[in-house]
């Protein structure tokens, strides 16, 4: 499928095509490796039934959509040149509703597809197997049966969730236990075995227990344990968190890059798409290329 753009002054074309070769999206996207973690985890033969995946050559490399469903519900990972991104977006937008994972320069190819209430510029950090300082404090794995516990803590502050045993059990949840009731969570995003990558995330502490090191010794447990089953643990925190970041910095994670996450909401509907694609491909020369000028 060929999409005609035009880029600042001169017209350019660039082809967009559903990928289905897997080595070679592995290998595009080890170069945004720890941003696209996500999408790397994607590649799994679990995850690859509900993924798509979309590339864009553009002059200054390729670009990559994963639009998924998985550990974070419907999700959108971006990688490479921001208007290649753009490009793929226009005719592929994904989901209604569906969680953003990008680099900071695809906020306008965003914003011209999805409505936010908030984007969220984070700090992504790393470990390895040499970096990990673990924490010595005492944390307890969590298992499907205990998906109403930690459904609880987590809506400790009015945001409800709706964790589900296969989540829990598919994942890698460790708690901390104090006054005889779960107060700290670590888990994960996505565990990508083929490619050696994990995203440690949905770490909480309930607001009564926090300043006690909690969310580091969960942290620790998740990071422990997924370090026996990949080569690198990848988390995002918001920049101005001070006592996380100083947490993971402590459990041996560095400052490795910077990624955008928001929720979003596509602005048009699936049959606006459609027309958009049947328009594009009237235009194209064989009725399968789509073109599109802008």
């Amino acid at each position: 499928m060929a999409l005609s753009l035009r880029l600042g002054d001169a017209r350019s074309t660039v082809e967009i095509v559903r990928a289905d070769d897997r080595e070679a999206l592995g290998a595009r996207l080890r170069a945004d490796r720890y941003n696209a973690a996500y999408a790397l985890a994607q590649l799994d033969d679990d995850a690859w039934p509900e993924a798509e995946f979309y590339v864009c050559a553009t002059q200054r490399g390729e670009s990559v959509v994963c639009h998924s469903r998985g550990g974070l519900g419907n999700a959108t990972t971006l990688a490479g040149p921001a208007e290649g991104v753009a490009a793929i977006l226009l005719l592929h937008p994904g989901y209604p509703n569906t969680f953003a994972i990008g680099d900071p320069r695809h906020v306008e190819a965003l914003e011209t597809v999805y409505s936010f209430r908030q984007i969220k510029r984070m700090m992504r950090m790393l470990v390895t197997r040499d970096t990990f300082q673990p924490h010595n404090g005492v944390a307890q794995p969590m298992l499907g049966a205990h998906v109403d516990l930690l459904n609880r803590l987590y809506n400790a502050e009015g945001d409800p969730t709706h964790y589900r045993r296969e989540h829990i059990a598919d994942g890698c949840y460790w708690g901390v236990i104090d006054e005889e009731r779960l107060v700290a969570v670590a888990g994960t995003h996505a565990i990508g075995r083929t490619h050696n990558i994990a995203i440690l995330g949905n770490v909480f502490t309930h607001p009564r227990f926090r300043g006690r090191g909690h969310a580091r010794t969960a942290t620790s447990a998740v990071t422990a344990a997924l370090l026996e089953q990949v080569d690198e643990v990848v988390l995002s925190v918001d920049p101005e968190n001070a006592p996380a970041v100083r947490a993971y910095r402590a459990l041996g994670y560095r400052h490795v890059g910077e990624i955008i996450e928001a929720s979003a909401t596509r602005h048009a509907g699936t049959l606006i798409t459609a027309v958009r694609r049947w328009a594009a491909r009237r235009r194209g020369p064989d009725g399968e290329r789509e073109v599109v000028s802008t």
